[in-house]
């Protein structure tokens, strides 16, 4: 006692001048005498499911939760008080810690436990859906290797990816189609297990970002759940996203809030279609995971916002379903439907009264017509769209979606059936219609994507012909829309197709050589015709330019330029720049391959007319 008194002098005296008086001594006595408070009671048992599924939900601040899933407390051997509240939040000074701390092991171990045990009881469900995620959820190793749009005839490096996948009912595995683009080879490994297994991509959907993997190894299917699909969850219902994200090799469980139901674009496949924003932080390598909603999946993770915090997306179970069903019925992918038209918001009073719409009308102006689409043979330009499927469109092109949201009413063409009858009703020179239409997916004139093929190409006399593609533009740099021949690019996102098969092919590149110098200038322009005949595509360039019997070989560009050459020459010089540049061909395979189908129908059908005349 005498050297804690004799310390406490010490520490004093360090701080002031003067001595400690007689009463200041009698009540620090009483204070090292004063009893220790009552430990806390001890806290109830954890729930079932909550032991593992604890170690693996991330620990965020205390806040109310939805009744679904839990929210882990912050642990104090990990984090300071400061950093685990609220945004902001002040750290507790030292000596006021000690008194509230004293205050709280009196009173707040019942609270605390009063509030474990609800909690625990609410979140039940939540961890007995991580724990079946856990048999479900796989790694996804991808091997890829892109193409060369600049030099089509090759490769690029090839690189190794990873993403996340779940199984689904009839050994199914369903994960991002942009974590197998252009792939080469595939693993899988399922959770707890140091195993690859070999996987096959049995369909993919790049325009919903969405793909099938199947493995036939029976060891790997031996434990593994299936995840059964939901529906589209409520605004600020819970969700949990499982993966494996970067930053670790084990499984991850991440939690948000729904924020938001709308169609959203697609940053791969370049689509709009529906969408659900929620504030879980999505990551590379999260891609492909399941957003587990009570026991069933509320959606796949896919994109999230660059430049904002916590702003993840997931890809909704009817985009899901609608992907799965086509597959179902056609053994292959088959694509979105649209109408192939596009449409004008009449918000504006003067508009809607110059097109005869009443008061009590609502609806959208038809501004162009994709002329491959059936659209184009019932509606007009001019046309106010004003129900589709008996669904009243708004002036701003929106339809009712659930309760008190509203959503595009490209969401209701979207989810038909290729093939499948919309019934339109339109008003026409005042005059309400209705009209049936046929709904199917529908190729751009220039396409947004070519994954998982070899771009085509043509060389003749050192010139590279190709058909233009978005991916050839990307070529250009992450800021293509700017960088790339402007002209090729207005065309890429504007242009409409004229009828079916058209390609616009363009000359990407002179490789030099003394047949072609002086013309090395000419590149990036579009191929108008050859010989005097336009050109329809990239196979008819080819026929046209070998199927030449004149002197002279010419070829008409964009901007009025001209392109002769002797065409004996140029064949002779052909085989001498490819050997040069050591380029395998001078016609890519899928051209090859049309022209060998072409021969063997034309060399089909002389025999059956041989036949017929014999």
């Amino acid at each position: 006692m005498l050297a804690s008194v004799r310390s406490l002098r010490r520490l004093s005296s360090s701080s002031s001048s003067s001595s400690l008086s007689p009463a200041s001594l009698r009540r620090l006595l009483l204070l090292l005498h004063r009893p220790p408070p009552p430990p806390p009671p001890p806290r109830p048992p954890l729930p079932p499911f909550q032991t593992l599924a604890r170690g693996l939900l991330p620990r965020i601040a205390a806040r109310p939760v939805p009744r679904r899933f839990s929210t882990a407390s912050c642990s104090s051997t990990l984090f300071r008080v400061g950093e685990c509240g609220a945004p902001g939040a002040t750290a507790i000074p030292e000596a006021e810690r000690g008194e509230e701390e004293e205050r709280e092991g009196e009173d707040g171990g019942e609270a605390d436990a009063a509030v474990e045990v609800a909690a625990g009881r609410y979140d039940t469900d939540a961890y007995a859906a991580v724990e079946l995620a856990l048999d479900s959820v796989v790694k996804v190793f991808t091997v890829s290797s892109s193409p060369n749009y600049f030099l089509p005839w090759q490769n690029k490096a090839q690189r190794e990816s990873m993403g996340s996948g779940f199984v689904i009912p009839g050994r199914r595995i369903v994960t991002n189609a942009h974590v197998i683009a252009d792939h080469t080879f595939v693993l899988v490994r399922k959770h707890g297990s140091p195993t690859k297994y070999k996987a096959e991509v049995q369909a993919v959907g790049h325009e919903c970002d969405l793909a099938l993997l199947k493995v036939d190894s029976e060891e790997f299917w031996d434990g593994m759940n299936s995840l059964e699909l939901g529906d589209i969850p409520f605004l600020q219902e819970a969700v949990a996203v499982v993966g494996y994200p970067q930053g670790g090799d084990n499984i991850s469980v991440t939690k948000g809030v729904v924020s938001r139901v709308e169609p959203t674009q697609y940053a791969h496949g370049a689509t709009q279609l529906m969408a659900i924003q929620i504030d879980a932080a999505i990551n590379p390598g999260n891609s492909g995971g399941p957003a587990i909603m009570g026991d069933k999946v509320a959606g796949v993770a896919f994109q999230n916002l660059s430049g904002a915090e916590n702003i993840g997306y997931i890809i909704p179970v009817p985009v899901i379903k609608r992907f799965i069903s086509g597959v179902e019925e056609s053994g292959k992918y088959s694509g979105f439907c649209t109408l192939g038209i596009s449409c004008q918001a009449t918000e504006n009073i003067q508009l809607r009264e110059c097109f005869g719409m009443k008061p009590d009308l609502t609806g959208v102006l038809v501004s162009r017509i994709n002329p491959l689409s059936d659209a184009h043979r019932v509606l007009k330009k001019d046309d106010i769209l004003l129900e589709f499927d008996g669904v009243p469109i708004a002036n701003d092109g929106t339809v009712p979606f659930r309760n008190r949201e509203r959503i595009t009413f490209d969401h209701l063409v979207s989810m038909k059936k290729p093939g499948e009858m919309a019934v339109l009703k339109v008003l026409r020179d005042g005059k309400e219609h209705e009209l049936n239409v046929t709904v199917r997916p529908l190729q751009p004139l220039v396409p947004v994507h070519q994954f998982d093929k070899l771009p085509s190409y043509y060389i003749f006399a050192g010139f590279v012909f190709i058909p233009l593609t978005q991916p050839y533009l990307h070529e250009f740099g992450e800021d293509w829309y700017n960088n790339s021949p402007r002209r090729l690019c207005e065309r890429a996102l504007r242009e409409l197709p004229k009828k079916a098969g058209e390609q616009l092919v363009i000359l990407s590149q002179v490789l030099m050589d003394d047949i072609n110098v002086g013309y090395e200038r000419l590149a990036e322009l579009q191929v108008k015709k050859v010989n005097g005949v336009e050109v329809e595509n990239l196979k008819h360039l080819c026929s046209l330019v070998e199927s030449c019997t004149e002197e002279n070989l010419r070829f008409d560009l964009d901007d009025e330029r001209v392109i002769v050459l002797k065409y004996q020459n140029a064949k002779l010089a052909t085989s001498r720049i490819l050997k040069r540049h050591r380029i395998p061909s001078a016609i890519s395979a899928d051209l090859v391959d049309e022209q060998a189908t072409d021969d063997g129908e034309e060399a089909t059908n002389g025999e059956i007319e041989a036949s017929c005349t014999s």
